[in-house]
């Protein structure tokens, strides 16, 4: 319709029992339309729900580390930190120390560097090592490839519904009359 001034824009929605809805307020006029407000709150809360849905969880995993790891010890948590990575999901590695150990952070430091080379083909450092009072903490993500590939195996394992077979119990017994005559 162009630009029209409010009173006449009023009396153009009244005249069709529609509300006059302000679409963009920060345009210069501001942009309005004539249409139904419920509908247009039902279908924006829609829309809003489907995106939520459409949305990807992001699930932290944590693995716990000591600074004086045994080798096996290290290449088991490591393995559960590959395995965290290839299903697409972050790890918050922690180190912890105890006592004296606090004042050789560099162990720390040392550990988680090579955690994060050895498994640099898998996953990135998104927050470098930090101190964090008795703890040392990084956080790994896997790249984006790997995260679409960890999607597509989930979708490709999603079984159908099974179609119920006999004995399963879907339908009802067979009903038995009791029988009631006194002997």
């Amino acid at each position: 319709m162009g630009i029209v001034p409010l009173e006449r824009a009023l009396q153009l929605a009244a005249d069709v029992d529609l509300d006059l809805v302000e679409v963009a307020p920060m345009a210069r006029p501001p942009v309005c339309k004539l249409m139904d407000f419920g509908k247009f709150k039902y279908e924006s809360a829609l829309k809003a729900r489907e995106a939520r849905r459409n949305q990807q969880q992001t699930v932290i995993k944590e693995m716990k580390l000591r600074p004086k790891i045994d080798p096996h010890d290290y290449e088991t948590k490591k393995g559960h930190v590959v395995r965290f990575l290839k299903a697409g999901d972050k790890v918050k590695v922690t180190i912890m120390f105890r006592g004296r150990e606090q004042s050789r952070p560099e162990l720390g430091f040392r550990l988680l560097r090579r955690l994060s080379e050895e498994i640099s083909e898998l996953g990135f450092v998104e927050a470098s090592p930090k101190q964090d009072g008795r703890n040392m903490i990084m956080v790994l993500a896997p790249h984006r490839a790997t995260k679409a590939a960890a999607a597509a195996t989930v979708a490709a394992n999603a079984r159908p519904p099974r179609e119920p077979r006999e004995g399963d119990g879907a339908e009802a017994p067979p009903a038995v009359a009791a029988d009631t005559t006194a002997e």
